[in-house]
């Protein structure tokens, strides 16, 4: 068969394979294109499940005569109109496909008046033709879609739906979901003539609780804990029920993201990390949340039915997420043991269990450091770090004792070390000639990082030492730590650590090591059980993996405050030097933290014995 472009009838038919599964996707893209249109009043008349009669009414701002043949072709819309319109929305339709694939399955008759015209006017489609006929009707303002006999043009489709009663079940949840997020607008859902829902619009929270309860039950209202965390442009909202309401399965899952109604895998994931130990792996958590966050941070466009997105910083998310639903989980179990801590939010209500820990942290002189980041800069869930190294002229007038970048280096110097790395027999290549052209100098230079094996080489006069790069860099980390005033970093999600009652025995005795090294950390509980909320670091720390650290050191009793430190900087990881400047400012922040710069130096200095590499004798002779 030769390559050929399908007809718009075939195309329609194939798009609505996507978006129309069941008679619900019909009731969810229509009662959808309703609210775009600023309805406040949706009827919706179901017969036979969805399968005989669709018909959606509201009272929206209507479709003009003009428009109404164009609104049933496919990729038509008036939601977006450019590229940047498609990376920014927040309407719950835009790609124009709905109308066109369901007429393309169905006899569709969409009858709508805008406030400006005088009359309304009906067009309608059946099945593959899809030929239009639009003529005057009686209609008041707004629109009325009606979707009779669908998948009556493809029988396969149609004997795949199931019974009546299953049908018309999804599309009530469908209602429910979309009912949750637009408490504001009235629904009234009828089935074969008879009315089974109807939420009447919801303005205040008395109201919106009250819609809660008639959609998740009464059950879950009593046992539901109010979320409010707010970060900038992201904003976590809604409700969570605590561990005494637990699901067989994940019927009260509802999540939404500005105002779209999801199943996405980053938002139930997290979600089930935050409840963790709580609920037993066979168990389910009942939710309610709202995420609201700017809209070009977040793609809609990935899915055939938009049931899932893409956040473009979905670590971000997730972290977010997770950190809140676990801080009203955790903030609602001490007010229920009667736990009293220093917790400034948990409050006396079971209502403000999920505060925002984060609208705390502005009376908070530390909270300068992450005031106002760029969410578009954001890489990963926490705030990054502020630079600390000041240049060396300004941090010492004293002539220092490492001179950068100003001896000449010769390949003599890293053969000659090569050669006795390697035990080798040193050659005329190999013998190490001093610098000549140059001043002696009593000052330490540096003269070259060997990258692979970590190691630095100094000229001091005519003895040549080595340095362990690590065993510098723990230096400047101990020097670091132990100064009076430890410049330390927030975390944007603080970090939560489950004790054993070892090591909250551990803790009490390293309580005051942590604070004097720059951490801040709260406890909550007792001796029994009891967690560590770990919301700020010291600054060099940032990046290390902050509960394997803090574990390693839980785990050891370590009453002296020199064992805690050494475990401490044992315990992190090293990121290996790439140059001569990576040695060169390691040296210049020891010489700036140093009280007695010699010793601290000292000790690091290995010398190394060139006696025998110097004879005059030439071994090819």
């Amino acid at each position: 068969m030769p390559i050929q472009i399908l007809s718009p009838q075939l195309t329609n038919q194939i798009a609505a394979g996507e978006v129309v599964e069941r008679p619900a996707s019909v009731v969810k893209e229509l009662v959808e294109n309703s609210l775009d249109a600023g309805a406040d009043e949706i009827h919706i008349e179901i017969e036979n499940g969805g399968a005989g009669l669709i018909r959606i009414r509201d009272n929206g701002f209507g479709i003009a005569k003009a428009e109404l043949g164009l609104a049933l072709s496919r990729h038509a819309t008036s939601k977006i109109s450019t590229l940047e319109d498609l990376e920014a929305i927040l309407s719950l339709g835009f790609r124009g496909e709905a109308l066109a694939s369901i007429s393309s399955v169905s006899r569709l008759t969409l009858t709508s008046r805008p406030p400006q015209q005088a009359e309304a006017w009906q067009v309608f489609a059946q099945g593959r033709e899809m030929e239009t006929t639009i003529q005057p009707a009686a209609h008041p303002v707004g629109t009325t879609v009606n979707v009779a006999n669908l998948f009556f043009n493809t029988p396969a489709r149609r004997k795949f739906l199931r019974t009546e009663k299953t049908e018309f079940n999804h599309i009530d949840e469908v209602i429910r979901r979309i009912a949750l997020v637009k408490p504001q607008t009235a629904f009234i859902l009828s089935h074969n003539g008879k009315v089974v829902r109807h939420y009447r619009k919801a303005v205040d929270p008395q109201q919106k609780i009250k819609r809660l309860a008639a959609i998740c039950g009464q059950d879950f209202v009593n046992h539901a804990l109010q979320i409010d965390w707010r970060h900038n442009d992201l904003h976590l909202y809604g409700w969570v029920a605590d561990s005494g309401l637990l699901r067989p399965q994940n019927d009260l899952n509802y999540s939404y993201v500005n105002g779209r109604m999801m199943r996405d895998k980053t938002i139930n994931h997290a979600v089930r990390l935050a409840y963790g130990e709580h609920i037993p792996s066979e168990s389910y958590p009942a939710f309610v949340l709202f995420i609201d966050l700017d809209p070009s941070q977040v793609d809609v466009n990935v899915h055939p039915a938009k049931h899932e997105v893409r956040f473009h910083q979905n670590r971000l998310v997730h972290d977010f997420i997770h950190q809140g639903i676990s801080h009203a989980l955790e903030s609602a179990t001490e007010l229920d043991f009667g736990e009293h801590t220093s917790n400034p939010t948990a409050n006396t209500t079971r209502a403000a269990a999920g505060e925002n820990i984060f609208a705390a942290e502005t009376q908070n002189n530390r909270n300068a450091n992450i005031e106002k980041p760029q969410i578009e800069k954001q890489k990963s869930a926490v705030a990054e770090p502020t630079a600390i190294y000041t240049p060396r002229e300004q941090q010492k007038a004293a002539t220092p004792p490492f001179e950068r970048y100003k001896t000449p280096y010769t390949k003599a110097h890293g053969t000659a070390y090569q050669a006795l790395l390697h035990n080798e027999k040193p050659t005329s290549e190999t013998r190490y000639h001093p610098v000549v052209d140059k001043p002696e100098t009593p000052h330490l230079r540096l003269l070259t990082l060997l990258t692979t094996e970590q190691l630095i080489l100094l000229q001091q006069q005519q003895q040549l030492y080595l340095v362990s790069a690590k065993a510098l860099q723990r230096t400047k980390l101990r020097l670091t730590l132990t100064q009076n005033e430890i410049q330390t970093q927030p975390l944007l999600i603080p970090l939560v650590i489950h004790l054993s009652p070892e090591q909250t025995r551990h803790w009490q005795q390293q309580k005051p090591h942590f604070a004097r090294c720059g951490f801040e950390i709260t406890q909550y509980g007792n001796a029994e059980k009891s967690r560590l909320t770990l919301s700020a670091v010291p600054t060099l720390l940032r990046r290390q993996n902050l509960q394997t650290c803090l574990v390693s050191l839980l785990n050891q009793p370590l009453d002296r405050f020199e064992d805690f430190l050494k475990t401490l900087v044992d315990s992190l990881d090293l990121t290996p030097m790439q140059s001569l400047a990576d040695a060169a400012n390691e040296f210049a922040t020891v010489e700036q933290l140093a009280t007695n710069q010699t010793e601290q130096i000292k000790h690091l200095l290995r010398p190394l014995d060139l006696q025998p590499y110097l004879t005059e004798e030439n071994p090819s002779e």
